[in-house]
C-alpha cells in the first residue's frame, strides 16, 4: 500500500494531540505535526511515527518557514489547519492586539499555509480540512465575549466556499468542520468549569474519519458536529 501524508497544524494539545495519536495508529500513514510547543509533542508522540517541527502561527515568517519544513516532502495527501487562537473578553474591552492575534491565527495563517500545501497536492490531490466553531456556523447560539474569535472563526468557512469554488476543477479538495463542544483546554478558557458531552479523543476520531473519506463526497462545505441545535 501506498504512504500517504498527514500534517496536523496545532498538534500539542486537545483535538490536535488526540488526531495525531488517532492517525500515527495506521502504519500506512506519515504523519508531520506542527505545534509551537514543540516540547510537549514529543512528550506526546513517538518520534518514529510521527515527525514533529516547532511553528509558531503568530511569526511574520510563517510561510517561508513552512516551506523550509515541507521541503522534506515531495507530497502531502491530507492537511488539518487546527490551530487556533482564543480570546475571551467583553467586546469593548478587547484591544486591536487581541482581535489581530484572532485574527492572525485563525484566518490569516489558515490562508497563508494553505498557499504553501497547494503545490505539494497539486500532482496527486487531497483533502484540506479547516476547523472552525459552531460559533462561526450562521444561525446557531452565540456567546458574550467571543467576538473576535467566533467571527475570525467564521471567516474560515468562507474561505473554505471560496477555495473550493476557485480549485473546483483540481484534485484538492477542501471542507470545514464547525465543532460544537469538545472537553479540550481551549473550552475550559472559553467556559470554565463547562462539561462537554464530547472528550476530545472522541471527536478526534470523527475528525480523523472525515479527513480521509469525506472528499470522495463532498467539496467547499462547512458542516456543523454538534450535538445540540442549533
Amino acid at each position: 500500500m501506498t504512504s500517504k501524508t498527514v500534517l496536523i497544524i496545532g498538534a500539542s494539545r486537545g483535538i490536535g494531540r488526540e488526531l495525531v495519536l488517532n492517525f500515527s495508529k495506521d502504519p500506512s500513514l506519515k504523519i508531520i505535526a506542527l505545534s509551537r510547543n514543540k516540547e510537549a509533542m514529543e512528550a506526546s508522540f513517538d518520534k518514529e511515527r510521527v515527525d514533529m517541527y516547532a511553528f509558531d502561527l503568530e511569526s511574520e515568517q510563517r510561510k517561508e518557514e513552512l516551506h523550509v519544513i515541507l521541503s522534506n516532502y515531495n507530497q502531502l495527501d491530507f492537511v488539518i489547519n487546527n490551530a487556533g487562537k482564543l480570546v475571551n473578553k467583553p467586546f469593548l474591552e478587547l484591544t486591536q492586539q487581541d482581535i489581530r492575534s484572532c485574527y492572525e491565527v485563525n484566518v490569516m495563517s489558515v490562508m497563508e499555509c494553505t498557499q504553501v500545501v497547494v503545490p505539494k497536492m497539486r500532482n496527486e490531490g487531497g483533502h484540506i480540512v479547516n476547523i472552525s466553531t459552531m460559533g462561526g456556523f450562521q444561525g446557531t447560539v452565540k456567546f458574550p465575549g467571543l467576538a473576535a474569535y467566533s467571527t475570525s472563526k467564521a471567516a474560515v468557512a468562507s474561505f473554505t466556499e471560496m477555495f473550493a469554488e476557485e480549485y473546483k476543477d483540481s484534485k484538492i479538495k477542501m471542507n470545514c468542520l464547525c465543532l460544537g463542544a469538545a472537553q479540550t483546554e481551549m473550552l475550559e478558557e472559553a467556559f470554565p468549569g463547562y462539561q462537554a458531552p464530547l472528550t476530545a479523543e472522541k471527536m478526534a476520531e470523527f475528525i480523523a474519519d472525515f479527513t480521509l473519506k469525506s472528499h470522495q463526497y463532498m467539496n467547499g462545505k462547512v458542516v456543523p458536529v454538534s450535538l445540540t441545535t442549533p
